[in-house]
This record gives C-alpha cells, sequence and structure tokens, in this order.
C-alpha cells in the first residue's frame, strides 16, 4: 500500500505551503499532487513555483503530479490547464474531462481525479484508451461497488489501471459557479477579497440541530466530517487498491503520516479513528455515517 498526498485544497499563504512542502519532502509517503484545483483567484504559488517545487519534492524521491482545477468558468483557465499539460516533466491529475482531452490530444498519460465520474469497467477501459495511468476513486464509491467493477473488467479482460482511494480529510463533494465563502461574509464572488485565505481548513456548516453537516471552501462544499479510512488499509489492499490518499490540513499531518507508515511497516490493522470522523461511504452507508462508532 502507497500513501499519497493530495493537493492542498485551501487558500494558504505562500509561506504557508512552502513551510508545508519543506515537511513533505521528508515524511514517508510516496507520492504528492501539487496545484491548484478549486479556485483560479487563489494565486500564493504561480505556474513557475509549483514546478519548482515539483523538482524540489523530485529531488526528495517523490512522485510528483500536477493537479488541474475542477471547475473551469473562463478562457484564462483553459490556458492555464493547457500550459499545465504542456510541461514536459509531470504527469498531470485530470480532475475535469477537458483536461483528459487535453492530455489524449497530446497522447500523455493522466492521472483521473475523484471528481471524474467512473462507475463501470467499460467507462474504465475507455479512459484507460485515452491514456488514464492511475484512478482516483470517486469518494462516494463504497467497496463493494469497487469490487463489482473489478469483477467486471476481469469478466471483460480489461486490465484494471493503478488505484486510489481518497481516504483521509473533508471529501470534495461538489463545486458551484457561486462562491460560498464570499457568500458567507456577505460579499460579491467578483469582489471576494480572498476571505477564504482566513480559514485554514473551510468553514463550518451546522444543522439547526447542532450537527456539523458540511464545510464551504470557496466554489467547493465538503463534507462536515472527516474521512477516515485509514483502519481500512489491508482490506483494501486485498480488494486491489494501491494507494491511499490524504488531504492535507493545517495541523497534525506530520504525525498522522508517520502513524500511518509505520502501521503499513508493522501491518498493524488496529487503528481506531475518532468517533467524530465518518466512513459511511465506503460501506455503502450515509457517508457521513461512522460504521465503527459504538
Amino acid at each position: 500500500m502507497q500513501i499519497s498526498l493530495g493537493p492542498v485544497l485551501y487558500f494558504w499563504s505562500k509561506e504557508n505551503l512552502m513551510e508545508f512542502y519543506q515537511q513533505v519532502a521528508n515524511w514517508p509517503l510516496q507520492r504528492v499532487y501539487l496545484g491548484e484545483v478549486v479556485c483560479s483567484k487563489r494565486r500564493s504559488l504561480r505556474y513557475q513555483d509549483w514546478l519548482q517545487l515539483a523538482q524540489d519534492l523530485a529531488d526528495f524521491g517523490k512522485q510528483v503530479v500536477l493537479s488541474t482545477m475542477t471547475l473551469l468558468e473562463a478562457q484564462s483557465e483553459l490556458s492555464m490547464l493547457q500550459r499545465y499539460c504542456d510541461n514536459g516533466d509531470w504527469l498531470i491529475e485530470a480532475n475535469d474531462m477537458a483536461a483528459i482531452s487535453l492530455c489524449t490530444e497530446r497522447q500523455l498519460p493522466f492521472v483521473a481525479g475523484p471528481h471524474i465520474n467512473i462507475y463501470s469497467a467499460r467507462a474504465m477501459a475507455v479512459l484507460s484508451k485515452q491514456g488514464m495511468q492511475r484512478w482516483v476513486l470517486p469518494v462516494e464509491m463504497s467497496a463493494a461497488q469497487f469490487a463489482a467493477i473489478r469483477h467486471e473488467a476481469q469478466q471483460l479482460n480489461i486490465n484494471m489501471p493503478e488505484t486510489e482511494v481518497f481516504a483521509y480529510g473533508y471529501m470534495p463533494l461538489a463545486h458551484s459557479a457561486r462562491c460560498f465563502t464570499a457568500r458567507h461574509h456577505d460579499l460579491p464572488k467578483d469582489d471576494c477579497q480572498f476571505r477564504c485565505q482566513d480559514d485554514a481548513d473551510g468553514i463550518a456548516v451546522f444543522s439547526q440541530e447542532g450537527e456539523r453537516v458540511f464545510t464551504i471552501n470557496g466554489i467547493q462544499t465538503q463534507s462536515g466530517k472527516k474521512v477516515d479510512l485509514r483502519a481500512q488499509w489491508s482490506a483494501m489492499q486485498a480488494l486491489g487498491i494501491d494507494a491511499m490518499r490524504f488531504s492535507p490540513q493545517s495541523e497534525g499531518m506530520a504525525e498522522m503520516i508517520n502513524a500511518f507508515a509505520n502501521s503499513l511497516v508493522s501491518g498493524d490493522t488496529a487503528i481506531t479513528p475518532p468517533l467524530e470522523h465518518c466512513n459511511g461511504y465506503w460501506f455503502g452507508a450515509a457517508g457521513m455515517e461512522n460504521t465503527l462508532a459504538v
């Protein structure tokens, strides 16, 4: 089982990003995804900064992937996507079909991110022919659904790509042309004042009963609870999952990655996630449920 670090989903300052990735260079993980995937107005790091950071991490033995935007709304964003696809060195994580189209035109391999809707072996085969090298499962896919796709692929003699599961962090559920953070602060999207930089891990949204149900992060809606599938690593490995993705949070990531890497080495499966975390989707239940809760 490999450990992957997903792209930072929040608007962190350049200083915080650089400090974070300086630490990442020494963490026991194999793959790092870099880039802005939520909002093109977030420009703490420029294109050349991301490329230099990619090289720095590669020098420490990390496999680097450049992640692309999930929702493209302007020609300028499409132009930037083309620059990413033409970088010449780094694999691309395609988070929408425009990125897949550009990679296919250039005969470039790519990673299909969690926002690409693949729910059958036939769909997987189509994208594999176009160059998909790795498939990050949709966050709502269950173990049973994945097993069914794998079985279907075997029946149809379809080769499975590498597979990766979003295993820890607030799950990205939806994207909108509207900016929820700006609306929260009673600001128009075009004059948002970059208020999402005030919230390093997004803004919690609670139900009338006081339960945290969502997290808003600019144009992105996330789960209110962190998905936590660390305890499932052995079962996932048996299913044929190759990597588990950890989504960066502002605190505690170094300790978590190191502890999980030690569990993989020792074979320890007795990991007890906090009760406030969730794992429902993986078990075919409501996403916000924790099936391990007593």
